[in-house]
């Protein structure tokens, strides 16, 4: 199956193609499915596909199906977002919600509308309620996201310890660390003081909530010294210092850490790794897919498309 993953020369043959439809047949060398006519909602319906696909068959073939929750229940927070929101705003959830997740979009909708949410976790359940709650008092729909997100990696540390991995755990754990850095850069550039930065940031990292609270920007390269976030950390404090570095270039070498912890799974053979690290490279491969053939719809330029890829797994 790794075989057939999107190489960075599949990347390239896409990005200079001569036609949108040149572009898109490369995909069929990847196992997706044919796109006659290269449009967004093609495109979103062929990556959907191929995505479910993927979770459908190792969910059969996973022995523990934590280790597959891992990787699926972001778009079940994604999907409980929306619903809130858009009950909130009196408008139709179903253009914006996804498949792939723990649960069916359809069954969560009507679930949802009928405030019976028995079938679900009991953490997704509960911030459910509590971010509809904080929605309808307050008005503000980055209190409610803050609130999902925290139950979010909740969820992800519960379902790693389930599977006993220490690599799975570490993934978990570096994730909460890219979120939480992020998090520090964007308060510190929106003027936000830390009782704003205590909402925003999640648990399960290797860097304490509150220390990161009192993080200035000549301490953030120190604090993740030595770890795989060192490079994001010493380009976020250059944003927090106002010195121009680019945000871009930010979150590439974030994303670029995560890949990279990744990436050792390919020397391991056997148990859980493979499997972790061929579940990453199917969701960086369709963000890749997906940053490509919009940017070329859009008209970017190809070395604006490139500025926006992550490192590739294989």
């Amino acid at each position: 199956m790794e075989n057939r993953l999107l190489t960075r020369e599949r990347m390239e043959r896409m990005i200079d193609a001569r036609t949108d439809e040149e572009a898109a047949k490369v995909l069929s060398e990847c196992g997706y499915g044919e796109l006659s006519r290269l449009t967004a909602t093609a495109l979103d319906e062929v990556l959907a596909k191929a995505r479910d696909a993927v979770y459908q068959d190792l969910r059969t073939a996973v022995p523990d199906k934590h280790l597959i929750d891992v990787f699926q229940m972001k778009y079940d927070y994604h999907n409980i977002k929306t619903l809130i929101k858009a009950e909130a705003m009196g408008v139709d959830a179903g253009l914006y919600l996804s498949s792939g997740g723990r649960y069916s979009p359809v069954k969560l909708t009507d679930d949802f509308r009928r405030e019976e949410l028995r079938d679900y976790s009991d953490i997704f359940r509960t911030a459910a309620g509590k971010a509809k709650e904080t929605l309808a008092a307050t008005q503000d729909p980055q209190l409610a996201d803050f609130i999902l997100d925290k139950a979010y990696f909740q969820e992800m540390i519960g379902a790693a310890k389930a599977v006993g991995s220490p690599f799975l755990t570490g993934y978990v754990r570096l994730l909460a660390d890219a979120a939480n850095l992020r998090s520090v850069v964007r308060a510190a550039r929106m003027g936000k003081g830390s009782d704003f930065l205590a909402l925003a940031l999640v648990p399960g990292g290797s860097i304490e909530e509150s220390t990161l609270c009192q993080t200035k920007s000549s301490e953030l390269t120190a604090l993740f010294q030595g770890g795989a976030l060192a490079e994001a950390a010493a380009l976020g404090a250059g944003l927090m210092a106002g010195q121009g570095h680019s945000f871009t270039a930010f979150e590439r070498a974030c994303d670029n850490a995560v890949n990279a912890y990744l990436c050792t799974a390919r020397r391991v053979p056997f148990g859980e790794h493979p499997i972790i690290g061929y579940l990453y490279a199917r969701e960086a491969e369709i963000t890749a897919i997906r940053t490509i053939l919009s940017g070329r719809m859009a008209g970017l330029s190809a070395d604006i498309i490139r500025e926006r890829l992550r490192d590739a797994y294989v």
